[in-house]
């Protein structure tokens, strides 16, 4: 229960009290303990002059939460993030307060840790080369992330901006190459000696082409919440086994789906569920590529808020 004034979590508070692996095991953990995603409430969208305003609340047992996001794609060109927000934190039995936390650190955490647990489930154990496409704080956080699940050796990075694709490299220049992956630029065509891809764009049309992906490969694609954007391409998702949070979010936010249903490359009675692969009630097939496609749910937010805040209740 709330007493007294709620705790301020800044970002580097967040990044401190939130390493990658434990908000990968307690997302895992989550799921395999029962919680549906299916049942999360749907995510408010507000458009506005220069952007979206997004609510996204969702409750536990334990906690209740809403993340208040802003999504404007010209900041990036003002040097803001082009995702901001802040995350409140509530008691479950009594609704007061118990912290405020930086949404932009949340964020970052929460989405690449929900794409490696995802990847932990699907990706061939031994995976060591990732195809990264983006050069945004996505880009970084998948890196992290699933360098924690898989023992990557080799890391293609395809940007657009050479500008901003050499600034996103020269931040690996000092990795020892005897411990940590080599990191350099690539082009979409890595994808066909891929064993990982992380989609982190903001691109409307596919980055590859869905042919080239070998048949063991693990495409997680986060990107877009919007019905008319995607990342992969038709042949990527006919392919693969298809993997998503919740079958209501993907079908009513994610275009990667929904543009492939409307195609008729996907049968949405074939999409898989997260919380059933971590349950071990599903499984995928490795005889084919398989693609986790991530919208961004409120549930995971919670979960985490939930694992910093204790973290921090820790070393108060």
């Amino acid at each position: 229960m709330s007493k007294g004034a709620a705790l301020v979590i800044g970002a580097d508070e967040v990044r401190e009290a939130l390493p990658m692996a434990a908000a990968i095991a307690a997302l895992q953990d989550a799921l395999c303990e029962g919680l549906d995603p299916e049942t999360d409430p749907a995510r408010s969208v507000v458009p506005v002059s220069h952007g979206q305003l997004l609510m996204m609340p969702s409750h536990s047992r334990r906690y209740a939460g809403v993340k208040i996001a802003t999504v404007a794609p010209g900041n990036p060109a003002l040097g803001i993030p082009r995702i901001q927000g802040a995350y409140l934190l509530l008691d479950a039995e009594t609704l007061s307060p118990l912290a405020v936390l930086d949404g932009i650190a949340l964020t970052a955490i929460r989405t690449a840790a929900v794409s490696a647990a995802a990847a932990d489930l699907l990706a061939v154990p031994g995976a060591e080369r990732l195809v990264v496409f983006g050069t945004g704080p996505q880009a970084h956080s998948h890196i992290e992330a699933l360098r924690a699940v898989r023992p990557l050796r080799h890391i293609s990075v395809v940007g657009r901006d050479l500008d901003r694709l050499a600034t996103f490299l020269q931040q690996y220049g000092d990795w020892g190459q005897d411990s940590a992956p080599l990191v350099e630029a690539g082009t979409a065509e890595a994808v066909a000696q891929a064993d990982l891809v992380a989609c982190c764009t903001t691109a409307r049309t596919p980055l590859f082409d869905g042919s080239a992906l070998p048949a063991h490969a693990t495409v997680v694609a986060v990107g877009s919440h919007e019905p008319q954007a995607r990342e992969v391409d038709d042949e990527t998702v006919r392919r693969s086994t298809v993997v998503v949070e919740a079958r209501a979010a993907a079908l009513r936010e994610a275009g990667d789906i929904i543009l492939a249903v409307q195609s008729g490359a996907l049968d949405p009675e074939s999409l898989v569920g997260l919380a059933e692969l971590a349950r071990g009630t599903a499984e995928a097939d490795v005889s084919r590529p398989r693609l986790f496609k991530s919208v961004g749910m409120a549930w995971e937010d919670l979960v985490v808020a939930g694992v910093a805040y204790e973290a921090r209740q820790g070393v108060s």
